[in-house]
């Protein structure tokens, strides 16, 4: 798919979100990569093969308030 050089990583990579922005939606929550992944606002995945990567962001350990 892509044709930058150097390419972009595959969509079967482990660096697959690595690859280039060719459409951009924020307020519809997704972004198609240049690799043809589909990248939610989420940090959920949709791969170019119907494969689903679950949402995988970062917990927050430090954001959590106590009520006094």
């Amino acid at each position: 798919m892509c044709q930058h050089q150097p390419p972009c990583p595959s969509a079967d990579s482990a660096d697959r979100e690595a690859a280039r922005l060719t459409a951009h939606h924020p307020e519809q929550g997704w972004s198609l990569l240049c690799n043809g992944v589909l990248l939610f606002e989420d940090t959920g995945e949709l791969l170019p093969d119907g494969q689903i990567i679950a949402p995988h962001r970062p917990l927050a350990t430090g954001r959590i308030m106590k009520a006094a």
